[in-house]
């Protein structure tokens, strides 16, 4: 119960006064009459709002706080009081209540009494003023009733007036436009019947401009309905089809013939007509379905068939696309008429569709000066005519439909037909031609200054991507063929055997082939000769392999073995083929030599390979020859000694090996003086005896420097032997005027060891000569005590050899150094004022120990072809090294950095 009480309003409470602070009250119409009316009653309000009310404790007494409740129930209350168990103290409260009530609201009505009377006395003076204004209005409805009856004639008068004066307006607009339309269609009878003898002669322009007039007209302004508007109508729409005819009779012809004036008569009649870009679509549609039917009728073999022969008979086709027996040839020609004659049609239609373009970017109307152009393909720059943006111009649309076209149909071929996939693949190159000179007529016959051409660069290599999967099949064919042949030749199963020269023969020409096939496109001849190159180097692996190694390949004592023969044999292949294929490319682009460098080093290293151990042997017998001249006694005084002619034993056993080597050996790989002339360059074998030579010679000059004493008998003797190494080396090996630096060291050594030690140092003759050389040969006209760097590290004229091998000229001089100083220390230390006459020329010679003692012997490797040069390496290090008896330590030069430096 008391609950509800204190969260309610006592219902008591809503009884108070209007002067109460309730804003329901506040808000009666009375208490609204009073303010306007009394002034005072707003402080008297005031007054009384602030004063305590008795009936301000209902609000917080438990029982009668729930009469303030919206939601009281007097069922509820009575219930509850009931059940309280004093229901009679309950009644009694209520009653004293209900007097409280009642004392207060008499107290409120005797304190507002005249504020009471003030607002009844208000009330009805608004009474009498409603009745005032209630007759007003009465009496205005009445007036407004009168002046409605009075003007409703008039304005319905004046609506029917209007009505009829906008309907003869329409009629006569209506009758002034049927006029004009029947005023344009006589113009358009008088032109039609004046051309009526001769069509030609009809002006499709002006017809097409009043036939477009007249249907603008009847559209426009609903003409249609009219009995002789209908009338005209029928005709002009008759007379529109035979322009809409003629007009594309004009264009086509136009289109054909190249005619500007032809294509743009037909345009300017279709622009008349307002059907300019439908009909451009529907020309463009067309073309492209003339190039589509043309594609696919190049390839349909039962056509082939049809017309190389006679249905599936003999000649003919077999439904997987094979000719029968006899019938290859003609289809196989058939097939490349049809195509040729399909290129022909393409070339027509992209001509044609590009010389509407042209006509279209030119073409402007008239009147409007609109370009045709624009009308056709949305422009998103108008002062550049051939920049479009959304529309692509008209031959883009056409060229990459007839690719696409082209595409398919080449890749239907190439999967369905056996046939056709066999003649395109094998025949590639005249494909490849054909589409090439395709493109090159359309660039050549739309170069016109000023104008687009028909294709770009892109839409070039779209036409050749179409063909591109009998590219791949064809450069696969090339190199199978290739490998095929390489392999036949070179079974993996048979490692002895050696090819004739007829295999070779047929290598070669297999390749020049191919590469003819190719020569008159430089992207495909650069495919084909990558081909090539990966077939040379199956060749070069195979031949690797035949090569014989062993003592049998490597004996120089006594005659050629089957393995060295063997050997000869791959290396001379090896080396035609090398130079066969070398002159193909020698007129085609440099790049050319670029891709086939590889392969032909490779062959070019096999076959150096194949001989190089042999010419190592010859070599390293003829050097140990040499080292003989330090057994011989070159002191020996007497008359005796200067009278022997003889040569020296070691040199008759030189010329023996080499008269052997001649022989033997290089009788077999060297060629002829006839095919040397004819082939004009130097071959494998040719170089690396010329190489041989040339080491020859520096070698005897670096040991006939190191001899020591030497008497001047001894000088006589050694001067012989020279004459007879140049004779034997010019007669056996190679003409030695031809080595270049080598030989001239020979012929200057030779008088230089007869000069004065005076004269030395004003000789011309030191020119010509290392300076190792010069340093050496001084040792044997100085005193014993000035020791040699050999003599100073008790090493043996091989081994001395080989650390000269290994080291360069500064390092020579390094050595010849320190025995110089040695032999100043031990004069000094005797306490003599006066050195050798030697000394002082020795110290002078040294400034030259920078020059690189390779640099001579190597002067004309320097002058042989980089494509050469770089793959003599292996077997120029083989002149170059030398492997000590005892150890078998192989000491290499730099030799490939210096011929890598020359490169």
């Amino acid at each position: 119960m008391a609950s509800p009480a204190a969260a309610s309003p006592s219902p008591f409470q809503s009884q108070r006064s209007p002067l109460s602070s309730n804003p329901a009250a506040s808000s009666s119409p009375i208490h609204r009459f009073s303010s306007l009316n009394s002034p005072h009653s707003v402080n008297t309000t005031t007054t009384t709002t602030t004063t305590t009310s008795p009936l301000d404790s209902f609000a917080s007494d438990p029982v009668f706080s729930a009469f303030l409740s919206p939601s009281f129930s007097s069922t509820s209350f009575s219930s509850a009081a009931l059940s309280s168990g004093s229901p009679a103290s309950t009644a009694e409260k209520l009653q004293k209540a209900i007097r409280l009530l009642e004392s207060q609201l008499r107290n409120e009505v005797l304190s507002r009494h005249n504020d009471l009377l003030s607002q009844l006395s208000s009330l009805k003076h608004a009474e009498n003023a409603l009745s005032t204004v209630r007759s007003g209005v009465s009496s205005l409805q009445s007036t407004v009733r009168h002046v409605r009856s009075e003007l409703s004639e008039p304005r319905n008068v004046v609506f029917t007036k209007t009505v009829q004066f906008s309907n003869l307006h329409q009629t006569t607009e209506l009758l002034q436009h049927t006029i004009r339309a029947l005023r344009l269609s006589k113009k358009l009878r008088d032109l039609a019947s004046a051309s009526a003898d001769d069509p030609e002669k009809l002006d499709l322009s002006k017809a097409a401009q009043l036939h477009c007039e007249i249907l603008s007209l009847c559209n426009e302004f609903d003409l249609a309905g009219i009995d002789v508007v209908d009338e005209e109508l029928k005709w002009v729409k008759e007379i529109g089809e035979k322009l809409r005819i003629e007009a594309m009779k004009v264009l086509e012809r136009g289109m054909e013939s190249l005619n500007q004036a032809e294509v743009g008569t037909g345009l300017q009649v279709f622009y008349n007509l307002g059907e300019l870009k439908a009909t451009i679509e529907q020309l463009m549609t067309k073309y492209k379905g003339m190039g589509v039917k043309s594609v696919s009728v190049a390839l349909d073999m039962k056509s082939i068939s049809g017309s190389a022969g006679s249905g599936f008979g003999p000649g003919g086709i077999r439904g997987s696309g094979t000719p029968q027996i006899g019938g290859g040839a003609k289809a196989r020609e058939a097939l490349w008429q049809r195509l040729g004659t399909c290129l022909d049609q393409l070339h027509s239609i992209v001509i044609a569709v590009w010389h509407l373009q042209r006509v279209l970017s030119k073409k402007r109307d008239p009147f409007t000066h609109v370009l045709l152009l624009d009308e056709v393909i949305q422009a998103s720059d108008t002062q550049n005519l051939f920049c479009y943006e959304g529309d692509s111009m008209l031959t883009d649309r056409v060229w990459e439909a007839l690719v696409k076209a082209f595409a398919s149909q080449m890749k239907s071929a190439f999967t369905a037909s056996s046939f056709v996939k066999e003649i395109f693949t094998m025949g590639y190159p005249k494909l490849f031609s054909m589409i090439e000179n395709l493109l090159e007529r359309i660039s050549r016959d739309t170069d016109v200054k000023g104008v687009v051409p028909a294709i770009s660069s892109t839409g070039k290599d779209q036409m050749v991507a179409a063909i591109e999967i009998f590219q791949t099949a064809f450069l696969g064919f090339c190199l199978s063929r290739l490998s095929d042949l390489v392999s036949s030749i070179f079974p993996v199963s048979s490692r002895g055997s050696v090819p004739s020269k007829e295999q070779i023969s047929k290598i070669i020409s297999c390749i020049q082939e191919e590469i003819e096939s190719v020569q008159m496109d430089g992207r495909l001849t650069l495919l084909v000769l990558r081909q090539v190159g990966k077939a040379l180097l199956l060749l070069a692996e195979r031949a690797e392999c035949q090569i014989s190694t062993g003592p049998e390949a490597r004996q120089v004592t006594g005659p050629a073995t089957q393995a060295q023969i063997k050997n000869f044999t791959l290396c001379q292949h090896l080396q035609e083929i090398h130079t066969r294929v070398s002159s193909m490319i020698t007129g085609l682009p440099i790049i050319a030599s670029d891709v086939l460098s590889p392969s032909l080093g490779s062959i070019y290293g096999v076959a150096c390979d194949s001989v190089t151990s042999l010419f190592q042997a010859m070599l390293d017998s003829l050097e140990s020859c040499i080292l003989q001249i330090h057994d011989q006694n070159f002191g020996a005084l007497g008359l005796n000694a200067a009278m022997d002619n003889n040569a020296s034993p070691y040199m008759e056993e030189l010329q023996k090996y080499i008269l052997h080597f001649r022989s033997e050996f290089l009788s077999r790989l060297l060629p002829s003086s006839k095919n040397a002339a004819i082939s004009g360059t130097e071959n494998i074998c040719t170089q690396l005896v010329r190489s041989m030579a040339s080491r020859v010679l520096i070698f005897f000059i670096r040991h006939a420097s190191l001899v020591r004493p030497l008497s001047e008998s001894g000088k006589l003797r050694m001067a012989r032997d020279m004459a007879e190494l140049e004779l034997a080396v010019g007669q056996n090996l190679f003409p030695v005027e031809q080595l270049g630096a080598p030989y001239r060291a020979l012929r200057a050594f030779r008088p230089l060891i007869f000069l004065e030690t005076s004269q030395l140092e004003a000789s011309p003759l030191l020119h010509d000569l290392p300076a190792s050389v010069i340093l050496h040969h001084l040792y044997s006209r100085g005193p014993e005590e000035l020791q040699s760097p050999m003599q100073r590290n008790k090493l043996t004229p091989q081994q001395y050899s080989l650390w000269l091998d290994s080291q360069g000229e500064d390092q020579v001089w390094k050595g010849v150094k320190a025995t110089l100083d040695d032999y100043a220390t031990r004069v000094r230390a005797r306490g003599d004022k006066e050195f050798t006459a030697v000394y002082p020329l020795m110290l002078q010679a040294g400034i030259r120990s920078t020059i690189d003692p390779l640099a001579l012997e190597l002067h004309e490797v320097a002058k042989i072809p980089s494509s050469s040069s770089i793959f003599l390496i292996n077997a120029r290090l083989n002149f170059v090294c030398f492997a000590e008896a005892s150890k078998g330590v192989v000491i290499a030069l730099h030799l490939l950095g210096y011929v890598q430096g020359k490169q």
